[in-house]
């Protein structure tokens, strides 16, 4: 997959602040990703805090096994995600914060390029619309 060096122009740009995991703020914004991909909509999703977590290499393709079902598989984050950026290459972008990964030591799994967050102005000019996510 092909790096742009500018922000793309999209419909939607969803900016995904804070700790993902303290409640429902990844199913939300995967389900808002898909919700905008299948209705032929252009997303941006820019991960800023802990959210750059969500795409880490280090998160592998399946959780630890569920203990009271030892026989099924679950994705993790990074796999939803490559999946989605393989499925939608044109229409789905996904940025890291480079400042907020860097200090947590992401990876980023590919097709997730990190951008400092001097450019973060500009992805929000680019899009239609922006949601913020995750911010109290």
């Amino acid at each position: 997959m092909a790096l742009r060096r500018v922000a793309p122009s999209t419909d939607l740009l969803l900016v995904v602040m804070g700790s993902p995991h303290q409640g429902e703020l990844v199913t939300t914004l995967l389900r808002l990703v898909r919700a905008a991909l299948d209705s032929g909509r252009s997303v941006q999703v820019w991960a800023c805090g802990y959210a750059t977590q969500l795409t880490q290499t280090a998160l592998g393709e399946a959780k630890p096994t569920d203990l009271l079902d030892r026989y099924r598989e679950h994705p993790t984050t990074a796999s939803l995600i490559s999946a989605l950026l393989q499925a939608h290459p044109d229409q789905l972008y996904w940025y890291g914060c480079r400042t907020c990964g860097e200090h947590r030591g992401a990876r980023h799994i590919d097709g997730v390029p990190v951008r400092s967050p001097h450019r973060f102005a500009a992805h929000v000019g680019a899009a239609r619309r922006t949601i913020y996510m995750g911010t109290a």
